[in-house]
Formats: structure tokens, C-alpha cells, sequence
């Protein structure tokens, strides 16, 4: 095989180099062809290669350019958001502005954070979040510091519709006899017809009939409630909520007690209580409108806590002040202003019931002024009574007289003109004050929501203070006046009877005006009764106390002589002048009532009786002659003739003489120097000097012994009759056992 194939190489070496050759200079030839065409082909690319690097220049350009246009469209809306920003805050509209600070951190800046310019505004946003804040805490403090100034008229309107509604209501009931009271439905958040927009209560346009009626003002007209409103949306969107919450809320409590202070001098006018009823209806006006204009920036429990504080100052303010007044009619309109207050409070849900149970103290107070102011209308009216019987002329002026005062006599009736009332002046005005009291204190229990038995309950108790405390203690400071002598004593007896006889009219008054039957259970009567008989049982006493009096300016009149050697046989002048006044004085008490006159005159010869007693046995007076004895014994005479002229009718026997009894026995033994028989009979109950005691005698005795042995009666009985003389030392000394005897 290897050699075939040596042979066959052998065979074609030739052929093949020939051929090798060929192709080299073929080869050449092409290389050539190539090296030009290459040569011209780079010679007309190069054209093309400058336009092909254009093309790819301009596609990059293009590429740029569209890269740029896409950054541009996502940052231009940032700008223009930021721009948007910038115009809100300028407008003051930062709701909106925090709205869009939101939309650029959350939607546009992420976009384009990678831009410098999205860094800066992305830095700056949390400052201009703070600026807000700031801005809108500050509109909220001038809002507080503005509801300040604004809450007294809202609150002056709310309480005037709240009158305004509860005198229609009172009104109607009256039309329909209802005597329910009906609950306020008014509201000062917003008129009848209103809807809601954005959580601001919006007024509907109510037309003509706005025009036709006066307007009503709402707690919107009065305020602006938008920086509360822009401030609560602004920290709800800040995610702060909760600080603007407790902020207002404290900020409002603080005011809540600078409302509550009262002013020093409020009680002086009843325009003091006005401006502070407003004020406190103001705040809570407002506080109720928030509460409903807003979702949760106060709540009802927080308004019935800062309620229920201000109830108990209010409360506790009106309690103190109202014990200052001392004027009814001021009273009067401070209860008809808490009346309205609390109505007004009640209309917006507030509990009231406190407020009513003051009343009740404020109307013990109206009640201790009105007293007050009769017991001047009552001792006016008694300085000014003549104490006389009222003189009738005519017909009109009988009519008159008994128009004002429940009189009815029979006996009078018939009796022709002129003719005399019993009682003075002073009665039927005292009748027509005490009615009149009794309006007054029915004017404090209208508008309380009280049942007519209550109301009757009220009267009666107040009517019974006026009568037993106030009248009763003018009465008996009038009866203890100097001036008032025994003429106007009978006279105030006689008044105070008629008036006693006129409580039942007074009775049927209060009822009439009532309506409540005085049997109803439980129903209150009227002490007017024993006011009376107390003012007549004190004038009586008065009575005897000034008589003794006169009795006592008579005697200290007396002037006797007591070393007389014999009476004149005539009664001493004083005594008769005495007994003279008495007797007048004694026809003028047959007037009063009952056995007044009688015991008068009882008391009257009791107390003569007495002062006449001591005057003998005065230890001033050291002796007394026989003569002087004689001349008093015609004193005591005409003392009994006295008595036993039955100056008083209605004395039975020798009753009024009894008085004089213990005188007449004393002056009978002396008389007679019947000493024996009173030392034998001593002791015993039929004794004829069983009133005469032994230590009296014995003291009048002694006063008829002389030391001086001068003008003694003892010395005639020594000159005549020495058996005499032992007689009357053996009755001193008897006197003197029996002295010792009653004092062992």
C-alpha cells in the first residue's frame, strides 16, 4: 500500500506543483481584487459612517430628551402641589393645606425623591405642619378669649326665648286646662328645620316667614365657631386629636369657674343676677352646641361634669347672696330669673332639680323680707290709729269701712247715722295688709311647677308667720309703749277681738284663691287665733300693770300727818282723787270683752289694798299717832264705799270688798284696842281678826310707842289707868311669843 501510494505521489508532484502556481497567482490576482474593492468600498462608507454616528447621536438625544420629559411630568405636579400649598396657607385655608401636604408626602414627592429640590420640600413640610398648629391654636384662643365677650348675649337671647316659650306654653295650658308643664323644646344650636354639612350645623332659608316674625338668633349669628371647627379638623388630620381635645377642654373648665365668680355687689340689683344667669347660660349654650356640632371634642359626660360643679357654686353663690336682700321685690325677680335659668338649662338637658329645691330656701328668704317689710307697714299703722271707734257718717262710707273689713253687727245696723264702729282705724287696715301679704307670697309661688295644695301649703305657713311672729310682736311691742295709756289698751282688746272673729274670712280667702277646701288632709290652719288672744291677754295684763301704776302716782301723792293728835273727820284728797279716776276709768272697761273689767278692777283695790298696807308699815315711818290711825281708817272707808259701789258690774256680794279685808281687821283692832279678844281668839278660823297677822301688828305697834314720852297715847293710860299700861306691855310681849312662835 505504502508503495502504491509513494508511486502515485511520484506520479502527480509534477502536476501539482503546476497547479500551486496557478492558484498563487490566482490568489494573488483576488487579494488584489479585494485590497480595491475594499478600498472603494471603504471610500463610500465613509459618508455613510458620518451619517449612521449623527443618526445615533440624534437617538440619543432623543432618549434624553424623552427621559427628561418624563422626570419633568412627575416633578412638575409636585411644583404645582407645593405651589397649591403655599396659596392655602396664604388663604388661611389650612385644612385644605394639610390635605395637601398629605397628598405630596404620600403620592407626589415619593415619585421624585431623588431630586434635591423634593428633599428640601419633603424637610420643610413638618415645619410648615407646626406653623398651622400654631396659627390655628392661636385662632382657637382668641375664639375662647371672644366667647367670653359673647357669651352674656347668647345667653341673655337663650334665656328670652326661653321665657318667651314658657309664657306661650302657660298660655296655651291655660286655653286647654292643662295644668302639666311642658318641657322646652327650643334650641339655640340652630332654627326648626336644619341639616348638617361637614359636621357645621347649616341653616335652611326659612323665607317669609323669617321676615314675617322676629328673626331668632341662634349661638351661630352670635359666634364664630369656625376656629374650634378648623382646629379640631387640623389636629385630627395632625393625628393630635387628643391634645386639642384636653386643651380645650381645660381651657373651658378654667372659664367655666371665671363665670361662676360672682360680682360683690350682685345682689344690689336684680341686673347683678341678670348678667350672671347669662353669662353661666352663655357657656353652656355653647358648650351644649359643640357638643353637637362636633364629634367628641366634648362630651355629654364632660358637660355634666362641669355642670354639676357649676350647679353646686351657683347654687352655693345664690344661697350667700341672697341672704343679703333685704327687699322683697328684688327677691321676687331673683326667683323669677332662676325660674327662667333653670327652664332655660332644663331645654338643653341639663338636670335642674337642685336649682327648684333653692328655691324653696330663696322663698324662705322672700318670705323673712316681706315680714320684715310688713312689720313696718304694721307699726306704721299703729303710730298712726287714733285708738278710737270709728266714727260713720253716712251710708257710702258704713259700706266702705266694711268693704275692707268683715264687720256685721246687727245691733249697729239698725242704729241711725252717724254712728261708731267698735274697733279704730287701725282693723281693717291691718285685715286689708295681712290680704295683701298674701298676694305676695303667692306671686313667689307662680312658675314653680307646684300642685295647688302645695301652693295652699305655702300660704298658710307664710300667712301663719305673719300673724304669729310678726303682727303678734308689733302688737305686743305696741302694747309696752309709753304712750299707750288705758283708753288705747281697751281699744287695742276690743281691736284684737275683731280681728280674731275676721281669721276665718282670711281662711276663706286663701282657699278662694286656691281652690284647696281647708278639710283636705293635711291642710295648714292658721294661728291667727291665738295671736290674738296672746295681743289681748298681753294688753290685759298691760291693763293691770298701768292701773297699778296710777294707783301708785296717787298715793305718792299722799301727805299725811302722822303725829296728829285728831282726824279732821274728812278723807284725805288724794285718795278721793283716786277713787274719782278709777270710777271713770271703770266705766270706760265696761267695754271689753269677757271679765276684763272685772279683774281690772279686783287687781286694782288688791294693789290699793297692798300699798296702802305698806305705807303704814313703812320702816321709813317711826310713828304713827291715833290721830293718823283715824285719819287713814276714813281713807279705807271711802276705799270700801268704793268697792262696794260695784264700779264693775258682774261682782257677786261683798266680793270686791274682800280686797280691803286685811286693812279693815288691822285698823278695827287698833280702833277698838280690842286686844284681848284677838290674843284669845288667835288661831282659830272664826277669829273676827283672823286677817290680821301678829308681826303686822306688832310692827304697827311699835311705831305708836314713844321713846320721847311725847304725844303717847300709851302716857294717858299710865296717867289713868296703870292696869292699862301692864295690859299693853303684857300684849307686846304676847306679839312678840307669837312672832317667835310663827318664825320657829
Amino acid at each position: 500500500m505504502w508503495s502504491q501510494v509513494q508511486e502515485m505521489q511520484a506520479h502527480y508532484q509534477p502536476m501539482t506543483q503546476l497547479h500551486t502556481k496557478a492558484r498563487v497567482t490566482t490568489l494573488i490576482k483576488k487579494r488584489g481584487q479585494v485590497t480595491d474593492t475594499n478600498r472603494r468600498l471603504q471610500e463610500a462608507g465613509r459618508e455613510v459612517t458620518a451619517q449612521t454616528e449623527e443618526v445615533i447621536r440624534c437617538r440619543i438625544q432623543q432618549r434624553n430628551m424623552a427621559i427628561t420629559v418624563e422626570k419633568l411630568q412627575l416633578c412638575i405636579p409636585v411644583l404645582e402641589m407645593y405651589s397649591k400649598l403655599k396659596e392655602q396657607l396664604e388663604s388661611k385655608r389650612y385644612y385644605a393645606a394639610l390635605k395637601t401636604m398629605e397628598q405630596l408626602e404620600k403620592v407626589y414627592i415619593p415619585r421624585v425623591s431623588q431630586y434635591r429640590f423634593c428633599q428640601i420640600m419633603a424637610e420643610n413640610l413638618p415645619r410648615l405642619r407646626e406653623e398651622i398648629k400654631e396659627i390655628s391654636m392661636s385662632d382657637l384662643k382668641d375664639f375662647l378669649e371672644s366667647i367670653r365677650k359673647h357669651s352674656d348675649k347668647v345667653g341673655e337671647t337663650a334665656m328670652r326665648q326661653a321665657q318667651q316659650h314658657r309664657t306661650f306654653n302657660s298660655a296655651v295650658a291655660k286655653q286647654a286646662s292643662i295644668g302639666q308643664y311642658t318641657k322646652p323644646v327650643y334650641s339655640l344650636n340652630g332654627r326648626t328645620h336644619s341639616h348638617t354639612h361637614n359636621g357645621l350645623m347649616m341653616d335652611d332659608d326659612t323665607g317669609d316667614e323669617d321676615e314675617a316674625d322676629e328673626e331668632v338668633l341662634t349661638a351661630q349669628d352670635l359666634v364664630d365657631f369656625s376656629p374650634v371647627y378648623r382646629c379640631l379638623h387640623i389636629y385630627t388630620v395632625l393625628g393630635d386629636r387628643e391634645t386639642f381635645e384636653n386643651y380645650y377642654r381645660k381651657q373651658r373648665k378654667k372659664q367655666a369657674r371665671l363665670v361662676l365668680q360672682p360680682q360683690a355687689n350682685m345682689h344690689e340689683t336684680v341686673e347683678g343676677y341678670r348678667r350672671y344667669f347669662n353669662q353661666i347660660v352663655g357657656f353652656f349654650v355653647v358648650e351644649d352646641h359643640i357638643l353637637h356640632a362636633t364629634q367628641g371634642l366634648v362630651t355629654r359626660a364632660f358637660t355634666d361634669e362641669l355642670w354639676n360643679m357649676a350647679l353646686s357654686k351657683i347654687i352655693a353663690v345664690l344661697r350667700t347672696h341672697s341672704s343679703y336682700c333685704d327687699d322683697p321685690d328684688l327677691v321676687l325677680e331673683l326667683k323669677n330669673l332662676i325660674v327662667i335659668f333653670a327652664d332655660t338649662l332644663q331645654g338643653y338637658g341639663f338636670s335642674v332639680n337642685r336649682l327648684f329645691d333653692l328655691l324653696f330656701e330663696v322663698r324662705d328668704q322672700y318670705n323673712e323680707t316681706l315680714l320684715k317689710k310688713w312689720a313696718l307697714v304694721f307699726r306704721e299703722i299703729f303710730e298712726l290709729d287714733n285708738y278710737s271707734p270709728i266714727p260713720v257718717e253716712t251710708e257710702e262710707e258704713y259700706k266702705l269701712v266694711i268693704s275692707r273689713f268683715p264687720f256685721h253687727d246687727a245691733e249697729i245696723e239698725k242704729q241711725d247715722f252717724p254712728k261708731k264702729l267698735p274697733m279704730s282705724q287701725s282693723v281693717p287696715q291691718i285685715y286689708t295688709q295681712v290680704k295683701e301679704f298674701i298676694y305676695a307670697s303667692l306671686k313667689f309661688s307662680e312658675s314653680l311647677h307646684r300642685s295647688s295644695t302645695e301652693i295652699d301649703d305655702m300660704l298658710r305657713k307664710s300667712t301663719n308667720l305673719l300673724l304669729t311672729r310678726t303682727l303678734s310682736s308689733c302688737l305686743q311691742n305696741l302694747i309696752k309703749k309709753p304712750h299707750i295709756g288705758l283708753t288705747e289698751l281697751v281699744q287695742i282688746i276690743i281691736n284684737t277681738t275683731h280681728l280674731e272673729q275676721a281669721c276665718r274670712y282670711l281662711e276663706e280667702f286663701i282657699t278662694n284663691i286656691t281652690n284647696v277646701s281647708p278639710e283636705t288632709v293635711h291642710t295648714t290652719r292658721l294661728y291667727g287665733l291665738s295671736t290674738f288672744k296672746d295681743a289681748r291677754h298681753a294688753a290685759e295684763g298691760e291693763i293691770y300693770t298701768k292701773l297699778n301704776q296710777k294707783i301708785d302716782e296717787f298715793i305718792q301723792l299722799a301727805d299725811y300727818e302722822w303725829g296728829m293728835a285728831e282726824s279732821d273727820g274728812r278723807a284725805s284728797g288724794y285718795l278721793m282723787d283716786l277713787i274719782n279716776f278709777l270710777r271713770s276709768t271703770f266705766q270706760v272697761f265696761t267695754h271689753l270683752p269677757g271679765k276684763v273689767a272685772q279683774t281690772a278692777c279686783m287687781s286694782a283695790c288688791k294693789h290699793l289694798s297692798t300699798s296702802l298696807m305698806q305705807m303704814l308699815l313703812d320702816t321709813e315711818l317711826k310713828q304713827i299717832s291715833m290721830g293718823a290711825i283715824q285719819q287713814f281708817n276714813l281713807d279705807v272707808i271711802q276705799c270700801e264705799l268704793f268697792a262696794s259701789s260695784e264700779p264693775v258690774p258682774g261682782f257677786q256680794g261683798d266680793t270686791l270688798q274682800l280686797a280691803f279685808i286685811d286693812l279693815r281687821q288691822l285698823l278695827d283692832l287698833f280702833m277698838v284696842w280690842d286686844w284681848s279678844t284677838y290674843l284669845a281668839d288667835y288661831g282659830q278660823p272664826t277669829s273676827k281678826y283672823l286677817r290680821v297677822n301678829p308681826a303686822t301688828a306688832l310692827a304697827l305697834l311699835e311705831k305708836m310707842k314713844d321713846t320721847s314720852k311725847k304725844n303717847n297715847i300709851f302716857s294717858q293710860f299710865r296717867k289713868n289707868d296703870r292696869d292699862k299700861q301692864k295690859l299693853i306691855e303684857t300684849v307686846v310681849k304676847q306679839l312678840r311669843s307669837l312672832v317667835n312662835g310663827m318664825s320657829s
